[in-house]
C-alpha cells in the first residue's frame, strides 16, 4: 500500500468522524450536508480502490462487473434510508440521475479528457453493444407502468404487482448478463489484460478494507440523509433536482473518477465497461431490488412509474450513449455534446 492509498483512508477517517460529530451537534444544515457529501465521496474512493485490486485477482470480465456492483453500494445505502425517510421522489430522481450521469455526464467527460489527450480513441464495440441493447430493454420495461399509469389501463390498479414482476424479471436478465459476461463468449466479451493493474495490497488487507468501508457508506448514508432534506430547503433545492443532480453525483464519485482516469490512460475498453456496466446496474439490479426492498422497510413504496420529462430524459440519454458506442471508437467532439445533454437535461429540472 503506498502513500497515496495510506493518507486516502486517513482523510476519509478524519472526514467521516467530522461528519458524525456535526451530525449529532446539530450544525448548519448546508455545512453538515457538505460535510456528508465529501465523506461520501471518500469512502466510494476507497471502494472503488479496494474494488481494483480485489479484481485485479480476478481477472477482467470479472472485474467490470465487480467494480461497478460495489461502485454503487454508497447509491444502494443512500436510497435505502432516503426511502425509510420518505423521499420516494428523490430516490427515484437518484436512480434516473445515477443512469444519465454515468451515459452521458461521466462518459461525455471520459470520452472527452480522453480525446483530448489521446486522439481518437478505440474500443471493442461488442460489450458495449451489449450493455446499450439491455439498457434499452430496461428502459422499455419501466415505461410500461409509466404508461400504465399514465394511461389509466385496467392494470393501473394493480401497480405495486406490476412494479414487482417487472422487478423480478429485470433481476433475471441481469443473472443472464453475469453468467454470460463472465464465462460468455469470446468473441463478445474479450480479453483486456494490459489494461488491468497488477495488486498493491495483500489479500487479507484488501478484504479488512472492503468491509471497512462497506460499513463506513452506510454510516455516512445516513448521515447524508439526514442532512439532505434541511439543506434542500435551506437551498431553495427541489426534490427532482436534488435526486436527480446531488445525490447522483455523490452516490457514483467512484465511476466519476474511475472511468475518466482509464480514459485519460487509453484503457478505452475498460473505461467504457466500468461506465455503461455501472448505469446498467442501476436500471438491472439497484433499481428492481429497492423497488422490492421498498415493501419491507416501512416508508415509502418505490415504483418504476416516473414522470413523463424523467422517462423521456432516460430515454434520450440511453440512446445517445448507444449510438457513439455502436462504433468501437470515439472523438473529444461527442464527449462535448453529452455533456451538452447533460446540462440541458439538469437546467429542464431546476424548476422542479
Amino acid at each position: 500500500m503506498n502513500k497515496k492509498d495510506v493518507l486516502l483512508i486517513a482523510a476519509a477517517s478524519v472526514v467521516a468522524a467530522a461528519t458524525g460529530f456535526a451530525t449529532h451537534a446539530g450544525l448548519n444544515a448546508v455545512l453538515l450536508f457538505v460535510l456528508a457529501a465529501v465523506s461520501l465521496v471518500l469512502v466510494a474512493m476507497i471502494v472503488g480502490k479496494a474494488t481494483e485490486q480485489l479484481g485485479s485477482r480476478m481477472g477482467p470480465a470479472a472485474t467490470g462487473v465487480l467494480q461497478s456492483a460495489l461502485g454503487n453500494l454508497p447509491e444502494l445505502f443512500v436510497c435505502i434510508f432516503a426511502l425509510r425517510a420518505g423521499l420516494d421522489m428523490v430516490v427515484k430522481a437518484a436512480l434516473v440521475g445515477s443512469i444519465l450521469g454515468n451515459s452521458v455526464l461521466v462518459f461525455g467527460m471520459a470520452i472527452l479528457f480522453g480525446g483530448l489527450k489521446n486522439g481518437r480513441q478505440y474500443f471493442h464495440s461488442e460489450p458495449p453493444k451489449m450493455n446499450a441493447v439491455l439498457m434499452i430493454l430496461a428502459v422499455a420495461a419501466m415505461a410500461v407502468p409509466t404508461l400504465t399509469f399514465y394511461l389509466h389501463t385496467p392494470a393501473e390498479s394493480h401497480l405495486n404487482k406490476l412494479d414487482i414482476i417487472v422487478a423480478v424479471v429485470l433481476l433475471i436478465v441481469f443473472g443472464a448478463y453475469l453468467t454470460f459476461s463472465i464465462k460468455g463468449d469470446k468473441a463478445i466479451i474479450p480479453d483486456k489484460n494490459g489494461e488491468t493493474e497488477e495488486a498493491t495490497w495483500s489479500l487479507p488487507t484488501t478484504l479488512i478494507i472492503l468491509a471497512a468501508s462497506g460499513v463506513g457508506a452506510a454510516f455516512v448514508s445516513d448521515w447524508f440523509v439526514q442532512a439532505l432534506k434541511p439543506a434542500m430547503d435551506s437551498l431553495g433545492i427541489n426534490d427532482v433536482f436534488a435526486g436527480l443532480i446531488v445525490v447522483a453525483i455523490a452516490g457514483n464519485a467512484i465511476e466519476n473518477l474511475v472511468g475518466i482516469q482509464l480514459a485519460l490512460k487509453n484503457k478505452a475498453d475498460y473505461a467504457v465497461s466500468v461506465i455503461m456496466n455501472s448505469s446498467l446496474q442501476i436500471a438491472l439490479v439497484i433499481y428492481p431490488l429497492l423497488i422490492l426492498l421498498s415493501f419491507f422497510l416501512g416508508g415509502a413504496i418505490l415504483s418504476f412509474v416516473l414522470s413523463p420529462l424523467l422517462l423521456a430524459a432516460l430515454a434520450l440519454a440511453v440512446l445517445t450513449s448507444a449510438f457513439i458506442v455502436f462504433d468501437g471508437e470515439s472523438i473529444w467532439l461527442e464527449g462535448v455534446a453529452l455533456i451538452g445533454l447533460y446540462i440541458i437535461i439538469a437546467t429542464a429540472f431546476w424548476w422542479g
